[in-house]
């Protein structure tokens, strides 16, 4: 089992940034790929960004100029740097961790961003 949290959603203005931090704990397999969603009001959950093991990222093109990925394999950490936010953004945003066949959720964190 692997246990997901993810932390460092609020409020924000719009143009504002906001970093958000997702840890990952229990049996973590050194082969994984963390990867963050988020589904806002009324929405499918939709994809924002992920970091496999290696440190490659990858970025909806929503987001993509704006958010940076990072991850701390030592600490089993990935974070997400979201800057020049827009309302848009708002949503719950959640964490996965993923290795194999293997997929854990965190239960997510509120990101609003005002206009």
């Amino acid at each position: 089992q692997v246990r997901v949290v993810e932390s460092g959603g609020g409020l924000v203005q719009s143009g504002g940034s906001l970093r958000l931090s997702c840890a990952a704990s229990g049996s973590i397999y050194r082969l994984n790929t963390m990867t963050w969603y988020r589904q806002a009001p009324g929405k499918q959950r939709e994809y924002v960004a992920h970091i496999t093991d290696g440190g490659t990222p990858g970025y909806a093109d929503s987001v993509k100029g704006r958010f940076t990925i990072s991850r701390d394999n030592a600490k089993n950490t990935v974070n997400l740097q979201m800057s020049s936010l827009k309302p848009e953004d708002t949503a719950v945003y959640y964490c996965r961790y993923s290795s194999g066949a293997n997929s854990y959720w965190g239960q997510g964190t509120q990101v609003t961003v005002s206009s």
